[in-house]
């Protein structure tokens, strides 16, 4: 496998996965280097399922083996919501601040021990031998308020355990190290390694 196509037109998660693949010899083209591929709708109801149609759709697309990923918050008290919803909690076209404020009036008044929640990335991988999926979790608690100006999504309202600080306040290499994406590419990593 020399050559992936990740399902994006995101350069930051481009150059995040370019970064950890170039040593291994794998060049990464994302959906920017295809124009002919189309936004793939995440209909599905788990994050594995966003993840398989959108890595299915662009290796049929481009004929090379294929990455996508779905990411979503799952917050305890709510029964693991907003989940597979996270990118359009307060609706289809909600802000970052629209679905944070949400998620704050649905925790108000709930304790600390009611706050527990979880960030989960699921990486799914699709060549002519078959599709993988890779998962990463990052357990922590959502605060009462905003903290922090960095990041993005949840990232003010997340502390992840075994720090004080939000994914907002804290820095990028300490957030890339313990982070659900961090983790599932981690195990994407060993896999590839071990082929």
């Amino acid at each position: 496998m020399d050559t992936l196509v990740l399902a994006t037109r995101n350069e930051g998660k481009v150059k995040e996965l370019r970064s950890v693949l170039d040593p291994l010899g794998i060049q990464l083209k994302s959906s920017a280097d295809f124009p002919e591929l189309e936004e793939v709708i995440e209909d599905r109801e788990t994050l594995e399922g966003n993840a398989c149609k959108k890595a299915r759709y662009t290796s049929s697309v481009t004929g090379y083996p294929a990455l996508a990923d779905d990411t979503g918050l799952e917050v305890n008290a709510l029964a693991g919501r907003p989940g597979v919803y996270s990118a359009r909690y307060a609706g289809a076209d909600a802000t970052d601040q629209q679905n944070i404020n949400k998620l704050l009036n649905e925790l108000n008044q709930k304790a600390v021990e009611h706050r527990k929640a979880q960030f989960r990335t699921v990486i799914a991988l699709v060549s002519s031998s078959g599709s993988h999926t890779f998962e990463g979790i990052c357990p922590g608690m959502i605060t009462n308020k905003e903290q922090g100006e960095g990041g993005c999504g949840y990232d003010p309202v997340f502390v992840p355990q075994g720090y004080e600080q939000t994914f907002a306040e804290l820095n990028t290499d300490i957030k890339n190290k313990i982070s659900h994406r961090g983790k599932a590419i981690q195990q994407l990593l060993n896999w590839l390694k071990a082929q």
